[in-house]
């Protein structure tokens, strides 16, 4: 096992047996009759992530960052890369690649440029994004947020969990973890990133293929929260079934301060 994999599963364990020693704790009860909902653990005090063991998801809290232009990320960290991001998270990469594998997915590698081009793999992650206005409660996929540059329709292709790596500082000795820098959910092929595109997609300025779909992206600062739900079922079809998205993140709401509700 790499130095890297020995990191993030240390990270994993610390992450996963406070939560398993919650998890068997019974939920809230409800007074109107419907299902409790599930418990989502918060992973870190300073950072807005959350996993939920039993429906195989993690959650993370940002706001909108960008509706308009082209776009090299979907996601980044807040305080990277919000001039090509349409949305900034409250936690780092590292963390979210953590609660990722504490919920079962599995890391492939990240794209690889040399000697050939060659995909990222990893489990593939389907992304929902919730936020409210003075219309209510809303929930799209991911990609209804993010527009094809030749077909202008919105973008077709999955995520998958490459899953980054590990740099050393020469003069410090301090490691870090490559997509903390910026490169969380890709829309551009990067080596750095935890999720990325299993398509060949540039960086450059000028052959972007996508760009923010402005038109259904609410006001810059708006709330929101992403659920991400690995595909674990061996059997699944390439093609992401949404009412089955929709069911396993049911218990993920937002309150009428517009700021998610989380149970802890």
């Amino acid at each position: 096992m790499s130095q890297f994999q020995n990191r993030i599963l240390s990270l994993v364990l610390l992450i996963v047996a406070p939560a398993l020693c919650r998890a068997d704790e019974p939920s809230e009860p409800t007074t109107s009759g419907e299902a409790a909902k599930e418990r989502l653990v918060k992973l870190s005090k300073d950072h807005d992530v959350w996993i939920d063991l039993q429906r195989k998801l993690v959650v993370v809290d940002g706001e909108v960052a960008l509706r308009d232009g082209g776009l090299e990320m979907f996601a980044c960290p807040k305080g990277s890369k919000e001039h090509e991001s349409v949305i900034a998270v409250r936690a780092t990469s590292q963390l979210v690649h953590a609660g990722l594998l504490a919920v079962g997915a599995i890391a492939g590698h990240p794209v690889q440029f040399d000697p050939k081009y060659v995909p990222a793999t990893g489990t593939t992650i389907d992304i929902l994004v919730l936020w409210q206005d003075d219309k209510g409660k809303h929930k799209v996929r991911a990609q209804e947020w993010v527009k094809d540059a030749k077909t202008g329709e919105e973008m077709k292709y999955d995520w998958v969990f490459g899953g980054s790596g590990f740099w050393t500082d020469e003069t410090t000795g301090q490691k870090y973890y490559y997509a903390d820098g910026g490169d969380f959910i890709c829309l551009s092929n990067f080596s750095t990133a935890t999720l990325d595109l299993p398509i060949e997609s540039s960086q450059a300025n000028d052959a972007l293929l996508f760009s923010a779909f402005t038109e259904r992206i609410p006001p810059r600062g708006t709330a929101v929260r992403l659920v991400l739900i690995p595909r674990l079922d061996k059997n699944a079809k390439d093609e992401p079934k949404k009412e089955v998205a929709g069911e396993a993140s049911s218990s993920v709401e937002l309150n009428k301060e517009k700021k998610p509700e989380v149970q802890e």
